[in-house]
């Protein structure tokens, strides 16, 4: 469970890093999708007990998905860099006053966090399918675990 989580977690780190600082924060909503399924298959794949494989897979998708508050916190430090400049702000082709940057790091900050506590819910519950599609497919072939320890 945690090799998984932290392997997914670093790919997760980086995509939500370039996805939401190079397009945009609201990009890091698709993530989860890939790297949620990704944690709970590995987790199956590294663990192979399918009796607790659903509940392991969420685990390793939450702590994949803690990785990714990371990456999105990082990449909401760059993005109010770059948007201090009212050059670079939406707002003069809406017609609206540029913000200052003290609203412009406040958003970004807040956006970050709210995005990255909800791609962890996603990452966590996608992770626990990952884990019931390795139960389906792989986990069928594998002998079930035995509580046997010899003496």
């Amino acid at each position: 469970m945690l090799k998984a989580g932290l392997i997914v977690g670093a790919a997760m780190f980086f995509l939500v890093l370039l996805a939401a600082s190079v397009i945009s924060p609201l990009c890091a909503f698709c993530i989860p999708l890939f790297t949620g399924l990704a944690a709970g298959y590995l987790t199956g794949v590294f663990e192979k007990n399918p009796l607790t494989t659903l509940q392991r897979g969420a685990y390793a998708g939450a702590i994949a998905g803690a990785f990714g508050i990371f990456g999105q916190v990082i990449a909401s430090v760059i993005n109010s860099f770059v948007m201090q400049n009212p050059n670079n702000q939406i707002n003069q082709a809406l017609g609206l006053p540029a913000a200052d940057p003290a609203t412009v790091w406040i958003a970004q900050i807040a956006v970050a966090c709210c995005v990255g506590l909800v791609n962890v819910g996603l990452t966590a519950a996608l992770g626990a399918g990952g884990g019931a599609i390795w139960n389906n497919t792989a986990g069928k072939s594998s002998p079930p675990p035995s509580d046997f320890t010899p003496v």
